[in-house]
């Protein structure tokens, strides 16, 4: 079974493509099973006043979510469409938030981390703001809100768990902890996490999570599924090859797939 569940598109803006060319790239390169589930609107910054270019206008989400049934249904008997949103998570925004994951009908939603208040931690526009931070500090706000995500209840996994590593600033101490956590709030919530190859093309060059955040999240009996994050149809599917031998590596041997916001189980 070969599946990708995290693939954004044009109307976010920082992505190229149609909806419709990741669906025709899906088929050309044998997946069962792709997930649509591009940026929540911006909620909590101006986007006439933030950096440009960084979610879907809120005009274009049900525009978003009517493209991709049509879509499902379209190529249906080709290529499983399902239909997802990755849905920033915003301490403070939580009612916003819950609005958009319960108006429409998704198969599942991404609880991903960005912003610390208005800075995009994962934008490399805004790497400035590392500057004179104390990078614990950061880090301890970063994995307080993924287990502020999980409790919330609005998600079915969490994105790219570790981005917070992505550009390379790392404290001097261990953040181990912080990570163990982060992943027991996830278990505590019951929902899964994925393993996001994206962090192989970031100055990371590790993907999100670590190997060992893997092996914890195997112990701890967390599901996991698997994506691209892919912004362009071309890099649908990328390096997850590399993300599924790694998996298969440290004894995971089935993936979460997701329909109607519910979870199954499968062998890949």
């Amino acid at each position: 079974m070969l599946i990708d569940y995290h693939t954004h598109h044009a109307r976010c803006g920082h992505a190229v493509g149609t909806l419709e060319e990741y669906v025709k790239q899906g088929i050309a390169i044998g997946l069962q099973q792709i997930g649509l589930s591009d940026h929540m609107p911006l909620l909590h910054v101006d986007p006439a006043d933030y950096y440009p270019e960084m979610a879907m206008p809120m005009d274009e989400l049900p525009r978003y979510v009517e493209e991709c049934f049509e879509l499902k249904e379209k190529y249906k008997g080709q290529i499983d469409v399902r239909v997802g949103l990755e849905g920033d998570y915003i301490e403070g925004w939580e009612e916003a938030i819950q609005r958009i994951v319960s108006a429409y009908p998704w198969d599942y939603v991404i609880g991903s981390v960005h912003f610390l208040g208005t800075w995009d931690v994962t934008d490399f526009r805004q790497t400035a703001g590392w500057e004179g931070q104390d990078r614990m500090a950061v880090y301890e706000r970063y994995y307080d809100a993924i287990g502020k995500a999980a409790a919330t209840g609005f998600y079915d996994y969490i994105g790219h768990i570790d981005v917070i590593k992505r550009f390379g600033y790392k404290p001097d101490g261990d953040v181990t902890h912080l990570e163990d956590a982060a992943l027991e709030a996830v278990k505590r919530a019951g929902i899964a996490i994925e393993l996001n190859a994206s962090g192989l093309r970031t100055p990371a060059a590790e993907m999100f999570p670590s190997r060992r955040m893997l092996e914890r999240a195997r112990d701890l009996g967390i599901p996991l599924t698997i994506g691209s994050d892919a912004h362009q149809p071309e890099r649908l599917g990328q390096y997850l090859d590399e993300a599924r031998a790694l998996l298969k590596e440290v004894g995971i041997r089935q993936l979460a797939t997701f329909e109607g916001r519910k979870r199954r189980m499968i062998d890949f």
